[in-house]
């Protein structure tokens, strides 16, 4: 079914979390980075649930069991069950129990949550492409994964093995900055075999079937902080989703993004989630939002007035994106987003 190319962010006249059934909320750069909470996230998942929106937390990481997962947001003060954990890892091992027979060894190079996942759904995990192995699973296995064990992979996968990735995400937030994600790792191992696995992890649909078959959510929002995986991944489902900007996406990229990545709502942080969110409005030939007002010209974005920078951004984004239409934006925003502190 063809979607029509969102133009603006949308308003809502409730609080978001009264306006959806379950947030599908990512981990690295929405809730935590670097292994400790970001602002205002304890608070404001913790008011939401208290306002009967039920909170899951959907990641592309696969290193991580979702007992480990919840174990750390309990400790961050999130309290949260294994259920309520939904990783790449369960996505991609259902996608191999339906196309393997039950018992199939697979040579797994990552960590222990694409282990457990593996035995969840009847499958044998091996370290070895000597252990007869009838896939590869490449999952993001940390810092400390060694070049010995991509070189297992090409192994198995020149001998005729299927290979399956649980996400290609070319990075991951962290502390100290953004490190290389599974998809780099992904890269090497497609360089060295030009081979191409079969990809669960968001934006793809079985990422989504994992999710919706796990929550029984209704009407789910998508809370992310990625435009390729997040956002992609809830226009693949037809969903909502709200962009937070706490983690890899600047406003400049916001700016630019293909129909794909553009969210239906825009908010700083976590708090987005508990207040409503503004209209967009037409205005002479731009967009107002707030007390802003965005236009576009022959090779510039322009923003006038003054207000909450969000609101300025939320026009511009209008602005760009109808400029746009089906394409990327490459108008100059440089001197329009200098004028906000975001």
């Amino acid at each position: 079914m063809s979607q029509s190319v969102r133009t603006r962010p949308e308003g809502s006249g409730q609080a978001l979390s009264e306006a959806y059934d379950t947030a599908l909320l990512d981990l690295d750069g929405v809730v935590y980075a670097g292994g400790s909470a970001i602002a205002h996230a304890v608070e404001s998942l913790a008011t939401a649930r208290a306002g009967g929106m039920h909170l899951a937390y959907v990641t592309n990481n696969a290193l991580r069991t979702p007992d480990a997962v919840a174990g750390h947001l309990t400790e961050l003060g999130i309290p949260t069950g294994a259920e309520d954990v939904i990783t790449s890892a369960q996505a991609v091992a259902r996608l191999i129990s339906e196309q393997m027979p039950t018992g199939a060894r697979v040579l797994v190079i990552g960590g222990e949550g694409l282990k457990v996942a593996l035995r969840e759904r009847g499958l044998e995990p091996v370290d070895s492409a000597e252990d007869d192995p009838a896939a590869v699973v490449q999952g993001y296995g940390g810092p400390d994964l060694t070049w010995g064990r991509f070189a297992e992979a090409c192994y198995a996968i020149a001998r005729g093995v299927p290979w399956y990735a649980s996400n290609t995400d070319l990075t991951i937030p962290g502390a100290r900055g953004i490190a290389p994600g599974n998809g780099a790792a992904v890269e090497v191992v497609r360089i060295a075999t030009g081979a191409d696995p079969q990809v669960a992890g968001k934006p793809l649909p079985p990422m989504h079937r994992e999710t919706i078959l796990r929550t029984g959510a209704e009407r789910p929002l998508v809370v992310g902080d990625r435009l390729d995986t997040d956002i992609e991944g809830a226009f693949n489902g037809e969903v909502d989703s709200l962009l937070v900007l706490t983690g890899v996406t600047d406003a400049a990229q916001l700016l630019a993004a293909p129909p794909q990545h553009r969210p239906t709502y825009v908010d700083a942080d976590l708090r987005g989630m508990l207040t409503g969110q503004p209209e967009v409005t037409g205005a002479d030939d731009g967009f107002r939002c707030g007390g802003w007002t965005a236009t576009a010209s022959s090779e510039r974005l322009e923003l006038d007035g003054d207000g909450e920078a969000l609101d300025g951004l939320r026009a511009l984004c209008a602005a760009a994106w109808t400029s746009a239409g089906e394409g990327v934006c490459e108008l100059d925003a440089g001197k329009a987003l200098g004028r906000l502190e975001l």
